[in-house]
């Protein structure tokens, strides 16, 4: 495919997986366990093209109104997913960090993915950011309020705000802007999801459930991301 648009960042929200087992007549936790599994898939595939970051929705700070006991099968599969993968991901060079409000998840939960942080903190090839407890407003009204608690301290002057230091108060302040974001089954709507960092973001909305996306569906994505005309606010040059 012809790279005409440069491809750092592309983060993905992995929605329809409680649809897919429906469909299968599995219970809801399955279709997490199976969209847990092809995350590994689409890793790979964001590896081998040369992307830099991938950043997943993982669990939002809405998803605390489903059912415990499928919050529950949701942590024992991200716990899962790290423990067997970990040696793969520092093989690879690539670094976990993690966007949200961690302290709210289950002991062993955090410390799982704490322990992925630690032992991939000075990783370089790649980025792999794990979206948990995160909301968009709520990532925003807490830089806000750091900057502000900053300016207070004594640290900051209020005219030191603009977009580059507001960036820094930011869970994803160590990365590049969301060039491509892909939002699996169909919904077109991004819930919440990276607010700040969608500003300038390419959208792509397959059909199919996120356990179903695979390689190729990926790549079918980023063909449709290379074939648009990003101007960023300027306009089309002349042919």
């Amino acid at each position: 495919m012809e790279k005409k648009n440069n491809l750092q960042h592309v983060a993905f929200i992995m929605d329809g997986n409680g649809r897919w087992a429906k469909a299968r007549h599995l219970p809801r936790h399955l279709g997490h366990k199976a969209g847990c599994e092809r995350v590994i898939d689409i890793y790979e595939e964001c590896y081998a093209q040369g992307i830099k970051v991938m950043s997943l929705y993982a669990f939002s700070t809405e998803n605390w109104n489903r059912p415990k006991a499928e919050i529950n099968h949701l942590f024992e599969y991200l716990e899962s997913f790290f423990k067997r993968e970990i040696k793969r991901l520092l093989k690879d060079g690539s670094r976990v960090i993690v966007s949200g409000d961690i302290s709210k998840l289950p002991e062993k939960t955090r410390k799982t993915v704490l322990d992925s942080v630690d032992k991939t903190k000075d990783c370089q090839n790649f980025t792999f950011n794990i979206c948990l407890n995160y909301g968009g407003k709520e990532e925003i009204v807490r830089a806000s309020k750091n900057f502000a608690k900053d300016v207070l301290d004594g640290k900051k002057q209020i005219d030191d705000l603009n977009e580059n230091t507001f960036e820094e108060y930011l869970y994803t302040k160590s990365l590049p802007p969301v060039d491509l974001l892909i939002r699996t089954s169909g919904e077109l709507r991004t819930s919440n999801f990276l607010p700040w960092q969608l500003a300038y973001a390419e959208f792509i909305f397959p059909k199919v459930p996120w356990p179903d996306f695979t390689k190729e569906e990926f790549r079918n994505c980023l063909e449709e991301y290379y074939s648009r005309d990003r101007r960023f606010g300027g306009i089309k040059d002349e042919q």
